[in-house]
Formats: structure tokens, C-alpha cells, sequence
């Protein structure tokens, strides 16, 4: 019997970000995957068919808001998890994070890489719960 991997997209124009969180990811298991911009996250969504998407606020080509509000108006990735990684912390930035549908708000400052994985564990583990139900 095949154990499947959860799948993780990271959309974050840092190659040191995306750098790092591949290499953490990778060693916990995770199937991954990035895109640079907004809007390589959108297609790549369509694509790679994640568990979770982190996503960054400020990119080019489109920002996380704009991508998460596209993601969930889609009846094909509102079902996808997403969590934002971004250094975007103000209140307001949180509350439309939220607002918009996002499972997690995590600001990059705040959390080491495990940290980060130990959220994506928490959201998966949520959503499995909520799938059995």
C-alpha cells in the first residue's frame, strides 16, 4: 500500500524563502511545490492540486489577497487549504487574510521553519477531522 505525501505549494517571490521551506518541508515528507509570483501560484494550484498552499501577500503579477480571493471564488480550489507566510503583520492585514478564507496567518518573523510545519500539521489534521465528519 502506497502512503501518500500531503502536497504543499509555496507562492513567495524570496528564493531564499522558497529555498528554505522546500529544503524543511522535504525533510518532513511533504510532495512540493513553489511559484515566484501570484500568478504562477493560481495556475500551479490547478496543477499540482496541493493540500496546502502558503502564500506570501507581497508579490509581483499578483498579490496572496488578490490570489486567495481568486482561489476560493473557484469551485475548484475553494477547497484547498491556505495558510499566509508573509511579513505583512498589521491587524488589518490579518483580519482580511481571514476574512478572505484563510485557514492560518502566519507572519514569517514570528515562526522558525519547524514552527511553520508544525501549523501546516495542524491544518491538515483540522481539515481531516472536519473531512470525517
Amino acid at each position: 500500500m502506497e502512503t501518500t505525501h500531503p502536497k504543499i505549494l509555496i507562492i513567495d517571490d524570496d528564493p531564499f524563502i522558497l529555498d528554505m521551506y522546500v529544503i524543511k518541508f522535504k525533510e518532513e515528507g511533504f510532495e512540493i511545490d513553489v511559484a515566484r509570483n501570484g500568478k504562477e501560484g493560481v495556475e500551479k494550484v490547478h496543477s499540482f492540486l496541493p493540500d496546502v498552499v502558503l502564500l506570501d501577500v507581497v508579490m509581483p503579477a499578483m498579490d496572496g489577497f488578490d490570489v486567495m480571493a481568486q482561489l476560493k471564488k473557484d469551485q475548484e480550489t475553494r477547497p484547498f487549504r491556505v495558510i499566509f507566510l508573509t511579513n505583512f503583520g498589521q491587524k488589518e492585514d490579518v483580519e482580511r487574510g481571514f476574512k478572505l478564507g484563510a485557514d492560518e496567518y502566519i507572519i514569517k518573523a514570528h515562526f522558525t521553519p519547524s514552527e511553520v510545519v508544525e501549523k501546516v500539521h495542524e491544518v491538515l489534521n483540522k481539515s481531516s477531522l472536519h473531512d470525517n465528519k
